[in-house]
């Protein structure tokens, strides 16, 4: 197997001419001056692996996606044990500058073959790769992108926590209300929550828990993620803190800008889950609505992608929560977009929460009359569960900028909340006010 390389970095220079002496497999077509030449270099096709010397400082998840998704695969020289650790961290593989010719040939086969695995895993799943946060993100093992961040403990990374994802289709079907109150019951459980607004297009859980805060907390954990710096620490102090009852919540507060959604790269995101995993008992994710992929027919098929964020963290979360408005626009949009939500993300089974249930939108006995129409027109997937419509209290949150366990730990919606939280709260009966009513 033929394996053209091109270079970068003149520290290179002594274990490049070893690696032409060696005649073998690994040859040496094209010596870059900067790494802005070394990608236009990859994205041509003439080359299926780079090795960077010098510039290994630079290197960044993002760019290891982006020359991954070209076809080749990256490897790093350097002697800094700090920064070969780094590299470690957003799985560049590596070696000491001094790395003998032979030993250097091994480790840039190796990087390559990692990469065609990872390439076939995503053809035989029949997903896009560039579509498939799974292959082209990262987000598994060995694969282009960010790895385990270093927990700074010395402690071997384990994944135990778990990572929940709030979706729904276009026009404001509740999933910020249901993400921000799924978190609050978890956390005023006993349990260690992360809610992360995910959504670049509307980012709005800094506004719901009233946090005057500009400086969006989750960019910052992507481009810490995007160097090998995110580890458990370093996430905790970049966190937004609100109190429930005595304990703590987590936030990484979404993008203030709609512009700034190219912040959140995939690479980067996919490390900021690893590290989330092992921080919290349970990570909460608000993800945007959009599952479109039209940036894959631009000339740039590899630029970055706006609903990129959104599909890696479908991809990745262990429960998914599929929110619709309980009418007769909502309903049917819901089920259009789940339809979208199995082609964008195959193999995704989303639990499906109809919001806002009232009588006045679909007659009287609203849940049976809403169960009986998902059964003859929905995908065949059974409704998890029926919030009703309380607006007062709804409103009442939003106004304190806190939780409904504080501002209305009675109601009705609340109750529905924290039920499909897994937690058990005194409940109203259903003809109280709130249940089916306006």
């Amino acid at each position: 197997m033929n394996i053209p390389v091109a270079t970068v970095g003149a520290a290179t220079a002594g274990v490049l001419d070893g690696l032409e002496r060696l005649q073998g497999p690994v040859t040496v077509v094209r010596r870059c001056t900067e790494l802005a030449e070394l990608v236009a270099v990859s994205q041509s096709g003439i080359v299926r692996a780079a090795v960077v010397a010098g510039d290994a400082g630079e290197l960044t998840a993002a760019l290891a996606q982006r020359l991954g998704a070209a076809g080749v695969a990256l490897v790093a020289l350097t002697d800094d044990p700090v920064l070969r650790r780094r590299l470690d961290t957003i799985r560049i593989l590596n070696a000491p500058a001094g790395v003998d010719p032979g030993a250097l040939a091994g480790l840039i086969s190796t990087a390559v073959q990692v990469l065609e695995q990872a390439g076939d895993a995503s053809a035989s799943t029949g997903s896009n790769a560039l579509a498939d946060p799974a292959a082209a993100f990262g987000t598994g093992t060995g694969g282009p992108g960010p790895g385990p961040a270093a927990s700074g403990t010395g402690e071997p990374d384990v994944r135990t926590g778990t990572v929940t994802a709030v979706w729904g289709p276009a026009g404001a079907p509740g999933r910020t209300t249901l993400a921000v109150n799924l978190a609050a019951e978890a956390a005023a459980a006993g349990k260690r929550v992360l809610l992360i607004d995910a959504d670049t297009y509307g980012a709005s859980v800094a506004v719901s828990l009233g946090l005057l805060d500009e400086s969006a907390g989750l960019a910052q954990a992507c481009r810490l993620a995007d160097q090998g710096l995110l580890d458990d620490v370093a996430l905790q102090r970049i966190a937004s803190d609100v109190s429930l009852r005595g304990h703590r919540l987590a936030v990484l507060t979404g993008i203030t800008r709609s512009d700034r959604w190219v912040e959140l790269r995939p690479a980067a995101l996919s490390g900021v889950l690893e590290v989330a995993r092992r921080t919290a008992d349970v990570t909460i994710v608000d993800c945007g609505f959009s599952l479109e992929t039209d940036e894959e027919l631009s000339f740039d098929t590899i630029a970055p992608r706006r609903n990129a964020a959104t599909l890696l963290v479908l991809e990745a979360a262990d429960t998914v929560y599929a929110v619709g408005a309980a009418d007769s626009v909502g309903v049917p949009r819901l089920v259009r977009a789940l339809s979208d939500l199995a082609a964008a993300v195959p193999g995704v089974e989303p639990r499906i929460v109809l919001n806002k249930v009232r009588a006045a939108s679909v007659g009287r006995q609203p849940e049976s009359q809403l169960r009986g129409a998902w059964e003859r027109f929905g995908p065949g997937r059974e409704i998890s569960a029926f919030l009703p419509a309380d607006y007062d209290s709804a409103d009442a949150s939003l106004l304190s900028g806190t939780a409904l366990l504080e501002t209305a730990p009675a109601s009705a919606l609340r109750g529905a909340i924290a039920e499909l939280a897994g937690v058990q709260v005194p409940r109203r009966r259903r003809g109280a006010r709130g249940w089916g009513a306006k």
